[in-house]
């Protein structure tokens, strides 16, 4: 198990979120390309969903993109999401957490968001990582993870 890095950012209403002021909780950091986009979107909703069920097990629901607190903001509405969105601009974060790289498309290839998940515990380790996810079954997966560390 490695620390995850540490962070501050603004999320969609403009609040500083800190990594190290979840402490205690399960985070579930997951990394998107883009809002308002369909797999992001699909993504957003099965986390929204089952925000009840990760509750229960101690967990916080954390999204990153590089998008703006705006587009966040229109995201969260267009969608009625219930999750915390942080924007990343620079892309500091996403970077440090290696969910920045080379991508292809068509047939082109470009660099940008790889959709990633980390799931830290409650000390602050993360204790797994889920790169170039398939939306579909996402959410559940990371719940059932949780499940078996909680049982142990």
């Amino acid at each position: 198990m490695k620390k995850a890095p540490a962070f501050c950012l603004p999320d969609q209403n403009g609040k500083t979120i800190c990594l190290k002021n979840l402490l205690g909780n399960y985070v579930v950091l997951y990394f998107y390309p883009k809002d308002n986009t369909p797999g992001c979107t699909t993504e957003a909703i099965d986390f929204t969903k089952n925000k009840d069920a990760f509750a229960k097990l101690g967990a916080v629901i954390i999204g990153i993109s590089s998008d703006d607190q705006k587009s966040h903001c229109s995201f969260i509405e267009n969608h009625k999401l219930d999750i915390i969105l942080l924007s990343d601009p620079d892309k500091r974060v996403i970077k440090e957490y290696g969910a920045w790289g080379e991508k292809s498309f068509m047939g082109k290839t470009f660099d940008g968001i790889i959709r990633s998940t980390f799931l830290i515990d409650r000390k602050g380790s993360i204790v797994f990582e889920w790169k170039k996810v398939k939306v579909a079954g996402h959410a559940q997966e990371i719940l059932e993870k949780i499940k078996s560390l909680s049982d142990n």
